[in-house]
């Protein structure tokens, strides 16, 4: 997905609270708030793209760009139906980490300039085992009743793409937002498998107690 699509110099920012987007997860949204429903508008004008910041702790709600992570995720809008009150739902499809480096507009809604994150994927054997190790946790948090979608779960038993099963795991089985947010954030995908085993073996041990 990174490959196959060119990223815009410039996206409009959504922050919300609990919510972060990963490269290749789904993230269906209701936008309802009047400022969304017109960034909504500029990027479907433009280039079906926008980004999901983090709202910091402590804050319910944004007053300036300090009030959200500068580490996001950016997406495209893969499907939108706008609802007779003026509402939509979507579906946001992960693209890539990016980190905001300037602010060409704060209100009604931020707009960013962005700088494209590159992982450090390179493949070695402790990636391997540390993937098998994820895909090992994976099958226990299935015997407890949490599982992927299962043409995902399918997907997964054959994946190859060590860094897609990692961001998938965080993005669906990671409950904590500033966890999350310390995976998006990470660059090495060794020590991002690392967390993912830490914090999938914290959720199995939640959910046998």
């Amino acid at each position: 997905m990174e490959q196959s699509v060119t990223l815009p110099d410039q996206v409009p920012v959504m922050p919300l609270p609990g919510a972060l987007l990963f490269p290749h997860a789904l993230l269906p949204l209701h936008i309802f708030e009047p400022r969304y429903q017109e960034m909504l508008e500029h990027a479907l004008k433009d280039h079906r793209m926008f980004s999901v910041a983090l709202l910091k702790p402590q804050r319910t709600q944004w007053n300036s760009t300090d009030d959200f992570f500068h580490v996001a995720g950016v997406g495209l809008i893969r499907a939108c139906v706008g609802r007779g009150d003026g509402t939509s739902n979507l579906i946001l499809q992960g693209l890539q980490r990016v980190r905001f480096t300037t602010f060409e507009q704060s209100a009604p809604f931020p707009v960013a300039r962005i700088e494209p994150l590159k992982s450090d994927s390179t493949p070695s054997v402790e990636i391997d085992a540390l993937g098998a190790k994820v895909l090992e946790l994976y099958s226990k948090l299935k015997n407890t009743g949490r599982q992927l979608p299962e043409k995902v779960d399918r997907y997964l038993s054959h994946l190859g793409d060590t860094e897609m099963l990692a961001d998938l795991m965080a993005a669906t089985f990671v409950n904590d937002p500033l966890r999350r947010q310390q995976l998006l954030e990470e660059l090495s995908l060794k020590q991002r498998l690392r967390l993912v085993i830490q914090y999938l073996r914290e959720e199995i041990g939640s959910a046998a107690a």
